[in-house]
């Protein structure tokens, strides 16, 4: 029974330290992308797990998914990535949107083009 439950936690581990690698991986490559740096915030999305936003230095933005708090805080913490309690002030003012953006957003309060 004990070696079954070891053998389950070690698949468990092994499954979040590829997680941590794979994330922290696409984390820097945006970090490089958007001037070289880049900082995040975590929100509890469901039983998804959690989204992990990041504003790069030049005021872009994305988003990624992970299963657990503890490997989105990891993951940034391999990328170099400081992490906020909340998306507000100076972080929210640091994001920079765009045409794109801006459609979506009237689109969908104004019965303009929905998501498809």
């Amino acid at each position: 029974m004990a070696t079954t439950q070891q053998a389950e936690e070690t698949r468990s581990d092994a499954r979040a330290r590829r997680w941590t690698t794979k994330l922290a991986k696409e984390i820097t490559a945006f970090a490089r992308e958007r001037g070289g740096s880049a900082d995040g915030q975590i929100a509890y999305i469901g039983q998804r797990g959690v989204r992990l936003v990041l504003v790069g230095a030049d005021g872009g933005w994305g988003d990624l998914v992970a299963p657990s708090r503890e490997i989105a805080e990891r993951a940034a913490e391999e990328a170099g990535v400081a992490l906020h309690e909340n998306l507000d002030g100076e972080l929210a003012a640091r994001i920079r949107t765009g045409p794109y953006e801006w459609e979506r957003m009237a689109g969908i309060q104004l019965g303009g083009p929905r998501n498809g």
